[in-house]
């Protein structure tokens, strides 16, 4: 799979809805926002701070506002894709070009714009203490140098690969899961790396 890095890649990658994002990515270029490309998406930024970014699937297209929930939504157009998961993004999710709105678009960039200058944000919530699942422990004791560059990882590493062993319901997924991420530790990277 061809990695995305550019706005233009994005696009040619979502043909379907090609016409729509390159119409989205137009309004947002006459903004005051900054055209990068973040987690393989389009992602527009002001003063180094994420504002909305471009994406794209079967049934729909769209914006995410990175600090939605903050924004007053006076067209009820945002929502949160992950219950209980997302605390500050927003999806303004789109099924036809019909739906793009370029004037309201506007006014809910101008507005996360102001946040970022007021410096307002919903930052991450900080997790608990990191557990290591016994599963992962057990391989430890049997792998030391793999041990050792688990230690060596940044806490949100470690947490990546705690969570991914922990969320596996049965035993047998959970060694499966060991065994696909032991090489992975043993490089010195994260289990999500390659989508940064």
């Amino acid at each position: 799979m061809r990695r995305i890095t550019t706005v233009e890649d994005y696009i040619d990658k979502s043909a379907q809805w090609g016409e729509e994002l390159s119409r989205l990515r137009e309004i947002l270029q006459r903004t005051a926002l900054t055209e990068e490309v973040k987690w393989g998406a389009p992602c527009y930024t002001f003063d180094n701070q994420n504002i909305v970014s471009l994406g794209a699937f079967k049934s729909y297209f769209g914006l995410w506002f990175h600090q939605g929930a903050l924004l007053e939504d006076e067209k009820k157009v945002l929502m949160n894709a992950q219950e209980g998961k997302t605390r500050a993004l927003r999806q303004w999710r789109m099924h036809s070009s019909q739906e793009i709105k370029p004037a309201i678009i506007k006014r809910y960039v101008k507005e996360a714009i102001q946040l970022v200058k007021n410096g307002k944000r919903i930052g991450p919530v900080r997790k608990k203490a990191l557990k290591i699942p016994d599963e992962l422990l057990a391989a430890f004791e049997t792998d030391k140098a793999t041990a050792r560059k688990f230690a060596e990882l940044t806490p949100g590493k470690q947490r990546e690969y705690a969570d991914y062993i922990s969320d596996a319901k049965r035993s047998a997924t959970k060694l499966s899961r060991i065994r696909k991420i032991i090489p992975l530790i043993r490089r010195g990277v994260g289990l999500n790396d390659k989508y940064r």
